[in-house]
């Protein structure tokens, strides 16, 4: 049985042959030759139980990214790779070249100088190469973003970093300057559900992560998560998932 791990580091993984599915935040991604997946801190991820494909698998936190010292031209080139695309599709070509870049990459790192010139080098390497993932994605996404979707993006900005304290609609409203029927309609035009439907799932992922990677008493999870009740955390949880903390813990054991 395969085991799912959550990572506190990013994960790439290029599919090269045959095909397989990938697990990501309890999530099937299924995979075929040129589907690029990127695993990002926090996240859990599952390699799933099929053997009949082969890849490649670059692990690295995302100060590697930067130079051991920034100047200021230096700190312009930088971006957020956590606005990277969770999951690719590359062409012949295009998978050509990702794996001629993951190949020098690792020729590089046994270059036998000073480790600091190696790690240097494969720094600016790895940049050259999620900038391109990056080029890729927006060349394949060619609709520009509208002042909607824009919206949109900020809420999910905030949401990522306030969803163990704010968990109403209202809150995120306030700190956007507009109203509640404006959030709930641009998150239903950008991913399809309510912006109360959008706030509860990333709570409830939370949750699924503490639950299953930590041995935090679930009294403990519903307080990290801002419920005021343990009994509050439970039937939020049983809405979102079906099932209750203790049966999905023992589930995924």
């Amino acid at each position: 049985m395969k085991i799912t791990y959550r990572y506190e580091f990013y994960m790439l993984i290029c599919v090269t042959e045959g095909m397989c599915t990938q697990w990501v935040d309890f999530e099937p991604i299924p995979c075929k030759e040129g589907t690029l997946i990127v695993v990002t801190p926090g996240q859990v991820h599952n390699f799933g139980h099929d053997e009949n494909w082969d890849g490649w698998v670059i692990l690295f936190r995302e100060e590697f990214l930067l130079p051991a010292s920034l100047t200021l031209s230096e700190l312009n080139l930088t971006f957020d790779i956590g606005r990277t695309p969770n999951r690719l599709t590359l062409n012949n070509t295009e998978l050509h070249r990702a794996t001629t870049l993951i190949e020098q990459m690792v020729q590089d790192s046994l270059i036998q100088v000073a480790k600091e010139d190696v790690h240097m080098l494969l720094r600016y390497q790895l940049y050259a190469f999620v900038a391109w993932l990056n080029i890729i994605h927006k060349q394949k996404n060619i609709p520009t973003t509208s002042q909607i979707s824009q919206k949109f993006l900020n809420f999910q900005e905030l949401v990522e970093k306030n969803y163990a304290k704010l968990n109403h609609v209202s809150d995120y409203a306030a700190l956007l300057n507009c109203t509640e029927k404006t959030l709930t309609r641009v998150t239903v035009a950008a991913v399809g559900i309510s912006a109360k439907a959008f706030i509860s799932a990333r709570i409830s992922l939370e949750a699924k992560r503490l639950l299953m990677h930590t041995d935090y008493l679930i009294s403990d999870i519903a307080e990290m998560l801002n419920f005021q009740e343990t009994t509050h955390f439970s039937k939020f949880f049983k809405r979102e998932t079906g099932y209750t903390p203790v049966e999905f813990r023992k589930q995924n054991l």
